[in-house]
């Protein structure tokens, strides 16, 4: 495949799902991911699309309807998830309540865990199981599995956190913004994310700045709803923001 080709392939591809990963373009494409690597390199300085570590995002504000699979997104910004991740987890004390949401930073942020003394609730079977390895206690939500993201959802997930009040609580997001709120494409993961946040005395999305620029199709909260934990960066318009905590990467 011929260099513009490949650069009109992986255009199409990041318009269609919002954000794209080199090893899933490559696979795509049948090109090496040293080949991947370069072209996005290349589309970034044409203002084509934005580059992130692991893959590529839109430039622009993109509305997203579909959820990248758990695995791809675990691929991308993982330096900056880290960094997130070990910070949010120093928030913890012995005695919270905590809930945790399902995705790929809040999967860092299990990894990232050491109060153990703490109690954990989530509707993720990956998160539960990080979580117990360490000797936390943990509360799994019941309810429909979602395949792209693991998470429990559905009237059994809902009925479960009706029982529930949390001192803490860490939530992904798809999308963020002043205007928007906080977006996720899926309907049933929007009414857990928006319960368990309404049943929570304090609220933070962990989200790399790429957020910024995404939008989908269901509100699950209000944009100063949550403190936001994000990785350093010099852009203007998120420093303004009073919500948001940045956290530098190593």
């Amino acid at each position: 495949m011929l260099t513009e080709e490949r650069y009109k392939a992986i255009l199409a591809a990041v318009s269609e799902t919002g954000a794209v990963t080199v090893t899933g373009l490559s696979e795509l494409l049948g090109a090496s991911e040293s080949t991947i690597r370069r072209d996005l390199i290349a589309l970034d300085h044409m203002h084509k699309l934005l580059k992130v570590h692991g893959g590529a995002t839109s430039v622009s504000s993109q509305f997203s309807t579909t959820d990248l699979s758990i695995d791809a997104r675990y691929e991308m910004n993982t330096a900056e998830k880290r960094a997130i991740a070990a910070y949010a987890a120093s928030l913890i004390t012995p005695d919270d309540f905590v809930y945790v949401d399902a995705g790929s930073t809040t999967e860092a942020f299990c990894d990232a865990v050491t109060e153990t003394h703490a109690t954990y609730v989530t509707n993720s079977i990956m998160h539960a199981s990080k979580l117990v390895s360490k000797g936390c206690c943990t509360l799994v939500l019941g309810g429909e599995l979602k395949d792209a993201t693991r998470a429990t959802v559905g009237p059994d997930a809902v009925d479960g956190l009706s029982r529930y009040h949390f001192t803490k609580g860490f939530w992904g997001t798809n999308g963020a913004s002043p205007e928007d709120g906080f977006t996720t494409p899926e309907v049933n993961e929007g009414q857990i994310k928006r319960l368990s946040m309404r049943r929570c005395s304090c609220c933070y999305i962990l989200c790399d700045t790429s957020k910024f620029k995404q939008i989908s199709p269901v509100k699950f909260a209000d944009f100063y709803d949550a403190t936001i934990i994000c990785e350093e960066t010099d852009d203007p318009r998120i420093k303004r923001f009073k919500n948001v905590v940045m956290v530098a990467t190593k």
